[in-house]
């Protein structure tokens, strides 16, 4: 069990080091977010957030869209 605490957290330290990197690639954050995705850890977009900003971004015109894709339409 200690072998696989460290390989988690060796596996968590590497990710945010590459996400932090202006040179990250599309692949790097793509692991890095299926990785969290793996361990349960979600987030909800809140004012004044970054995620509330690039879900404002995404280009979604309907309702269903915006639904689907996490978007408040109230």
């Amino acid at each position: 069990m200690k072998t696989l605490k460290e390989l988690h957290e060796v596996l968590a330290t590497e990710l945010l080091k590459r996400v932090k990197d202006p040179e990250a690639k599309a692949s790097d954050l793509n692991v890095a977010r299926q990785f969290l995705k793996d361990n349960g850890i979600e987030a909800i977009p809140t004012d004044n957030s970054p995620l509330k900003a690039l879900v404002d971004e995404l280009p979604f015109n309907t309702e269903e869209e915006l639904v689907l894709h996490g978007k408040d339409t109230n």
